[in-house]
């Protein structure tokens, strides 16, 4: 890999910026094989202090692996990192068509996501054929106890784990009675494979929802419909929850998992 000199404009940038491109060096300069403290120096015209700071610090965050006496690697946390990249992308992909087929056939918006931390992010939307204004963006990280998405993403969790979220998300003064209520529907969808939104995320807006899952069965992703509560009645949406987990099923087939029998 070609040195990157300092320039002008390097050193005109913020110190956050400057720290952040030459971390990004040190990781670029482990990628092409394991590299000692004094070549990594010198490649990337560092001091041998500077050098150590950044490559410490990208060892304790796991993105490098230090052997004494013979250098820097690439750390696991990279090759986390690549597979969630690498499942993102393939299910983007693989969920396409069929989410195209359902937002057609339903006319009503579609949404792909997967779980980021503790919040559902949005990795693709189709628009429904209906005069209905969704807020959702592909990009954006929408609360799971309050989405259709979301809770159809943590349909797996004990409810230790939901109690958590429900928390972090309403905050400490939460009341125990809309726990209680939202905890029972949880079960209820737990049991039966899918979730719904019922206005509790966006005014007018309901949503069925249902879990993606992988080879192994654990959940990586979700999809929702969703339209304004005047198409959604409870009779539709029980109708629907058929045609979601139809769909949810097919991709989860094509990612490799076989419905239990």
């Amino acid at each position: 890999m070609a040195k990157r000199k300092i320039t002008t404009a390097d050193s005109a940038a913020p110190s956050g910026s400057q720290t952040l491109l030459r971390g990004l060096d040190v990781l670029e300069a482990a990628a092409a094989g394991v590299i000692g403290l004094a070549e990594l120096a010198e490649k990337l015209e560092l001091t041998r202090s500077t050098a150590h700071r950044l490559a410490s610090v990208l060892v304790e965050r796991r993105y490098l692996a230090f052997v004494p006496r013979e250098g820097y690697s690439l750390g696991p946390k990279l090759l986390e990192l690549g597979y969630g990249a690498r499942q993102q992308m393939n299910i983007i992909r693989i969920a396409a068509p069929h989410l195209e087929a359902l937002a057609l056939a339903s006319e009503d918006t579609v949404h792909l996501g997967s779980l980021e931390g503790r919040r559902a992010l949005y990795l693709d939307k189709i628009p429904g054929r209906r005069r209905v204004e969704i807020s959702s963006r592909v990009g954006e990280r929408q609360p799971v106890t309050s989405t259709g998405l979301g809770k159809a993403l943590i349909l797996d969790e004990d409810e230790a784990s939901w109690h958590d979220l429900y928390l972090s998300e309403t905050g400490k003064n939460a009341s125990e009675s809309f726990f209680k209520t939202w905890v029972k529907r949880m079960r209820t969808y737990a049991r039966q494979g899918y979730a719904f939104d019922l206005e509790e995320n966006e005014d007018q807006i309901r949503c069925v929802a249902a879990p993606i899952r992988e080879a192994g069965g654990n959940i990586i992703a979700a999809i929702s419909l969703s339209s304004a509560a005047q198409y959604m009645s409870d009779a539709r949406m029980a109708e629907l929850v058929v045609e979601v987990k139809k769909t949810t099923a097919a991709i989860s087939r094509e990612l490799g998992w076989s419905e239990p029998q």
